[in-house]
């Protein structure tokens, strides 16, 4: 059986030399490792019977080694795997040039403990050739040849192997370190968009935070310090009672604008009692008449909200406040509700009031605030990924999307084992 297994595989070395120039010329016009392969498989088919044709490539530190296949698609090209467990380990270590067997599930070279062997036995994968691939006198992988068929491969057989091999080597080599330096500069590419993009963050949050200095400063002026200088020059005047008592009045108004100010500026509240408590209270103090406004702030997400990364709950916050101030001083309007929930793409807050929206037509003092302050929301969304959108129909309403991947990272499904391929 084995004789005229032989001879049914005998290939004239005229013959043989064209395969060979054929794969060569295969081989030229390339790019990429699988599609390489798949272009000689005919031609090796010519030189010799196979059922599974694949190669081994190992990394510079000989550590681990990545299989590329045609015809069959097994585990082996599923994933990298470490070569220290790999049926051709003797030839990718270095320690032989070529391995040949009759019977690959027999022969515990290829199935030896921990080896992962799995194709070999399931796609029954009996003679086997296995020859290294050098460059340089260097091993950089393996050409693997099967058959189903049993002692269908002999020494002969490892010198025609041998042949192809040599000649696939310097390409396959060539091709690998050109998908190395096509990842090394997709990874360069990437960085320089993080870094870049991180910059363009810092440089927008500095301007965002000047601005808001800028408004504090403003608030400051126009509001307390006006009213601490109007509070001196009544003291001046001061002769009776009565004049006392406008005066502590006056001087506790300028004490609760202070308060809000500071609250703005430094939310504590939000540490102490929780984003939707925080948010009640804002909403409290944004409205000049609380008993006929209707107030809501709701959180939907059994306290998620509060396990965020304390920089994206204060954004969030943030935006809420710039938000429920816009409603309460600009729209005219008497319900004004503020809630933050779970959905498929991470967790999302939205701001509802039933006011008249933004005016268009004309822009005096206090609507140039409101628009400054969407600008502003916008801006502390993009800075922490989520997705800012408002709309204007009946009322305003303000969404902003956080996605899942800026949320705490939630149980996943328990891994099932690897996926059996054919």
């Amino acid at each position: 059986m084995r004789q005229e297994a032989n001879e049914n595989q005998e290939v004239s070395e005229p013959t043989a030399l064209v395969s060979l120039l054929r794969i060569s010329s295969h081989l030229a016009g390339q790019v990429e490792i699988r599609a390489a392969l798949r272009s000689v498989k005919a031609e090796i088919e010519n030189l010799l019977p196979i059922d599974h044709l694949d190669v081994c490539l190992v990394d510079d530190k000989n550590t681990w080694n990545t299989s590329y296949e045609v015809g069959m698609k097994t585990r082996w090209s599923l994933s990298r795997t470490p070569v220290a467990i790999s049926p051709v380990r003797s030839i990718l270590l270095g320690e032989t040039d070529y391995m040949l067997t009759g019977n690959a599930m027999e022969d515990e070279r290829y199935t030896y403990e921990g080896a992962l062997a799995q194709p070999i036995i399931k796609h029954k994968l009996r003679s086997r050739v296995n020859v290294a691939m050098k460059v340089l006198g260097r091993t950089i992988g393996a050409l693997n040849c099967s058959s189903c068929t049993a002692d269908i491969y002999d020494e002969a057989t490892v010198v025609r192997v041998r042949q192809i091999a040599d000649v696939l080597a310097p390409y396959f080599y060539s091709l690998r370190a050109n998908e190395k330096a096509k990842r090394a500069a997709v990874v360069r590419a990437e960085a320089q968009a993080r870094e870049e993009g991180l910059r363009q963050g810092a440089l927008e949050l500095t301007r965002v935070l000047e601005q808001e200095r800028q408004r504090i400063g403003m608030d400051l002026h126009d509001q307390t310090l006006a009213d601490l200088t109007r509070i001196m020059r009544d003291v001046e005047k001061m002769d009776t009672a009565s004049d006392k008592a406008r005066v502590i009045g006056s001087i506790q108004h300028c004490i609760g604008d202070l308060r809000r100010i500071i609250d703005t500026a430094v939310p504590t509240i939000l540490d102490l009692f929780g984003f939707a408590h925080a948010l009640r209270i804002h909403l409290e103090r944004a409205v000049e008449d609380v008993s006929s406004t209707f107030l809501e702030a709701a959180d939907e997400t059994d306290g998620l909200i509060d396990t965020l990364d304390p920089t994206i709950r204060i954004a969030l916050f943030r935006i809420a406040q710039e938000a429920i101030n816009n409603a309460a001083r600009h729209s005219g309007a008497d319900q004004i509700s503020v809630s933050v929930k779970r959905v498929k793409s991470g967790l999302q807050m939205t701001i509802r009031d039933n006011g008249k929206g933004l005016p268009g037509s004309r822009l005096g003092r206090h609507t140039s605030k409101a628009t400054g302050g969407i600008a502003h929301m916008r801006t502390r969304a993009r800075l922490i990924a989520a997705d800012f959108g408002m709309s204007s129909k009946e009322g305003t309403t303000i969404t902003v999307k956080l996605p899942m991947t800026c949320a705490p990272c939630q149980e996943t499904a328990p891994h099932t084992g690897e996926e059996e391929l054919a």
